[in-house]
């Protein structure tokens, strides 16, 4: 095998010998939204050297200006000497990561003897809280998922892990949540070592990469999960080394391989299978969702994809400073509120929701979805687009038509709907007059919501402090009935009529 030829790569202060044909985005700690296929132009650097020419897609994305002054999309450009490279920050400010829900636990059976946390790991961002035995929350903290950088949804980084990348899959979310516990003992003023006792909820995909486990059979049909999990593992087994090692960590079970453990959690904390008629979602990239009726608890999922989160926007963004957050009309005017009450740099989900209510009632849009100006200025520099307005069709349509298919399972009416939690950290922003204006959620479900925050922490939470609900949590993802919307033919229909607004 001959030897490996290498070139000096400057990033900022730092120097290092690379392999030349490697791409830039493998060598850079940066998010990849869209997996490094080129799609979201959210990986742009400034880079000089000896680089590959450029590349369609970057002639495509980029200004005269930006590529005028050097700017690269870092997926799409291969090291081919030396060079020097300058990461452009948009600014990466603490995002808004919910960590509150409305649920509150009791200790009454802790697995834990000194102190104990229950960790979220949500696709987009982690969330995790600290309790002493008495069950007080003393510590709480949030940061983005890292294996963003592998991309925004489930499908790329299950592409990921069979490219070969699924220990890094699994050493950067460990590592993230030994460095939360760090942080939560810190704040509590004790040790991590102290920390005794753990609860990690997540979806089927979110668990399956945690654990180093193969989620292939998640990537073709018919979806099986490899593990359903309900298992307790030792810190040494997901690579935990802050806390003490003769912690138990407890992994709640999944329902099936797009319907996981987050759900369990969800429905236990908001206790939707004690109410007849009671509906939840959780609105995100995979919107989870389930009815109790009759006894019997149905289930779904419906891939929305990640407009919510910003993703596949032409001016998306987290839920970070700069970000548009909240529009409302004021007149014929367009009203826009700002994260951090600064200059707005994008707009995220609930700034995007908002923003198209508004232009419906402005009657700037149609409802077939044609915009009147494209792109058309919500607040400036930021716009959105003819696309972007697409892209929010998909992505509502498909959550909206995964609730009314539950419904028709069970032979019910939004009439007959009791009460509609609504959890999770993008629901917890939404507005909830305009998700029914636009069609996120049908229309007649908006008085009966109930907002339950990080439902899924809460779940978890409530395991942690409780190891009998351990057995209420096996029984619900035991009898949940997965509704297969795939098949569905009123889900078909639902979808296309609700792609109107």
């Amino acid at each position: 095998m001959g030897n490996v030829i290498t070139a000096k790569v400057v990033i900022g202060e730092k120097t290092s010998n690379i392999a030349v044909s490697s791409r830039l985005s493998d060598i850079l700690d940066m998010p990849l939204p869209c997996g490094g296929h080129g799609k979201c132009g959210k990986c742009k650097v400034r880079a000089s050297g000896k680089l590959s020419p450029l590349s369609a897609t970057e002639k495509e994305s980029l200004t005269p200006d930006e590529i005028a002054r050097g700017v690269r999309l870092a997926c799409c450009v291969r090291i081919e000497g030396d060079c020097t490279v300058d990461i452009i920050r948009d600014g990466a400010e603490k995002s808004k990561i919910l960590t509150k829900a409305s649920a509150e636990a009791a200790a009454v059976s802790p697995s834990f003897s000194a102190y104990g946390a229950a960790v979220d790991v949500g696709t987009t961002t982690l969330a995790a809280r600290l309790y002493n035995k008495s069950g007080d929350v003393i510590a709480e903290c949030g940061r983005l998922n890292p294996q963003s950088v592998r991309g925004a949804d489930v499908i790329s980084r299950i592409e990921a892990s069979m490219k070969g990348e699924d220990g890094e899959l699994a050493t950067a979310v460990c590592n993230a949540i030994d460095g939360m516990l760090s942080e939560l003992a810190a704040s509590a003023g004790v040790l991590p070592t102290e920390i005794d006792g753990l609860v990690i909820t997540g979806n089927t995909a979110m668990l399956h990469f945690l654990t180093d486990t193969s989620p292939e059979p998640l990537s073709h049909a018919p979806f099986e999960a490899k593990r359903l999990f309900d298992e307790t593992v030792s810190p040494a087994e997901l690579g935990l080394y802050n806390i003490s090692k003769d912690a138990e960590i407890y992994l709640p079970p999944c329902i099936a391989a797009f319907v996981g453990a987050d759900t369990v959690c969800a429905l236990l904390a908001t206790d939707v299978c004690s109410r007849e008629g009671a509906l939840i979602a959780d609105i995100g990239t995979n919107g989870e969702m389930g009815l109790w009726h009759d006894g019997k608890l149905s289930v779904c999922s419906t891939a929305a994809g990640p407009a919510f989160e910003g993703v596949g926007i032409s001016m998306g963004m987290n839920g970070s400073d700069g970000a548009i957050d909240r529009v409302s009309l004021d007149g014929d005017r367009l009203s826009a509120h700002v994260i951090g009450d600064i200059a707005p740099r994008g707009i995220c989900g609930s700034g995007l929701i908002d923003a198209v209510a508004c232009l419906l009632d402005r009657e700037t849009l149609d409802e077939t979805g044609l915009l009147d100006d494209d792109p058309t200025e919500i607040a400036p520099p930021v716009c959105l687009s003819q696309h972007d307005i697409r892209m929010v069709q998909l992505a509502k349509s498909a959550i909206c038509a995964g609730i009314l298919t539950l419904l028709d399972h069970a032979k019910l009416s939004e009439n007959d709907v009791s009460v509609f939690h609504i959890a999770g950290g993008f629901g917890s922003y939404l507005d909830i007059k305009s998700a029914g204006r636009i069609g996120l959620i049908p229309e007649k479900l908006t008085g009966k919501v109930v907002v339950d925050g990080n439902a899924a922490l809460s779940g978890a939470s409530m395991l942690l402090l409780d190891t009998n609900k351990r057995k209420d949590a096996a029984i619900i993802a035991k009898e949940a009935a997965v509704v297969d919307l795939a098949t569905n033919p009123v889900f078909v229909e639902s979808y296309m009529t609700g792609m109107m607004f």
